[in-house]
């Protein structure tokens, strides 16, 4: 057996596919919420608010799409032209159903996942590190959980 860390490839582009397919079976149209300032991403400058856009990626809404562990990619019509549109996985801030809000903000990506470094402890959510210590002491009150925030960009 050999002593090279495992390393894991992104899990953001699964997630990203599965919510996709989630929302689909729904009946819900897929919006997604990217970082138009990263490095890579193509989209009419003319759609980009303060740094985001807003895509829907309906199977009505484009053409082509394609949705790999590196990018999504398709063609859409903004304002009646027909644009080519490519997003980083690490660009895509969220997807949600435009109908009802519900999706997921991303995470980022593990640290150490996709580089050799190895050998640096996984730093543990705060879900997990409760898990991790067992149950609170009586004395102890949980913080107050938050719930989903997610908005619209238009």
């Amino acid at each position: 057996m050999s002593d090279a860390p495992l390393v894991m490839t992104s899990h953001r582009p699964y997630l990203l596919r599965a919510l996709y397919e989630w929302i689909i079976d729904n009946g819900m149209t897929p919006h997604v919420l990217v970082d138009a300032t990263q490095p890579g991403v193509r989209v009419p400058a003319h759609t980009v608010k303060e740094g985001k856009v807003v895509l829907n990626i309906a199977e009505r809404a484009v053409a082509m799409l394609e949705m790999d562990n590196e990018s999504i990619r398709f063609t859409a019509r903004f304002g009646g032209v027909s644009h080519p549109v490519a997003v980083p996985i690490s660009a895509v801030l969220a997807i949600y159903a435009r109908e009802t809000g519900q999706g997921m903000a991303l995470p980022e990506d593990i640290p150490g996942n996709g580089d050799a470094q190895g050998d640096e402890e996984m730093p543990i959510s705060e879900s997990e590190s409760d898990i991790a210590d067992g149950p609170p002491d009586d004395d102890e009150t949980p913080p107050p959980r938050r719930g989903g925030h997610l908005r619209v960009v238009k």
